[in-house]
């Protein structure tokens, strides 16, 4: 069953607190000018504005990896998409390739200048991946620490089954609840 994030922006509103991207910074420790989740505010300051939390959405058919000249970005069989940084060459062709701003470089600059990229993980890697004795990757168990600390339940993390069930239901009750208003007199 694969991995994947959905943001519920009809039901639980996100309050631009940031603390899905001050924990994902410090639990993977990205380095500066790198966030794996920004929180995008739509019609700021009027009537209808929206926050959403933007991170990688782990794409059932990922245009970064698509892109990437060395194929440097894999895909899991469990749906998280990540970056092997000993390939990636810095070209950025990721960057423009993704609608959601997903691919991160730490350095500014022209084609190969920009730092080995990096994204969302889904917590599975740090920024730096640790290494067992025999030097593979470790991999920590898939649990995103931005679904966990929201206040608001904006972000839903999971498998996609349970996600997709758990976002209906809401969905369901708001709108029971809006029908119901519309026939209190």
């Amino acid at each position: 069953m694969p991995y994947k994030f959905l943001v519920d922006t009809h039901h639980n509103l996100c309050i631009k607190c940031k603390g899905c991207m001050a924990i994902c910074k410090n639990y993977n420790k990205t380095p500066k000018g790198v966030n794996r989740i920004q929180v995008v505010t739509i019609n700021e300051g009027k009537p209808g504005q929206l926050n959403i939390p933007l991170m990688c959405l782990h794409c059932n058919d990922p245009p970064c990896m698509k892109v990437c000249p060395m194929k440097a970005i894999y895909k899991r069989e469990d749906g998280i998409v990540l970056v092997d940084k000993d390939k990636c060459i810095g070209c950025g062709y990721c960057a423009f390739a993704c609608p959601f701003g997903a691919p991160q470089f730490p350095e500014g600059g022209a084609f190969g200048s920009k730092g080995k990229m990096d994204k969302c993980t889904y917590c599975v890697l740090p920024y730096e991946p640790e290494r067992d004795e025999n030097g593979n990757v470790i991999y920590r168990d898939p649990v995103p620490r931005c679904a966990l600390i929201c206040p608001c339940e904006t972000i839903l993390a999971g498998e996609m089954e349970e996600i997709t069930r758990k976002l209906r239901e809401r969905l369901g009750a708001l709108t029971a609840s809006k029908i119901e208003s519309l026939f209190l007199f």
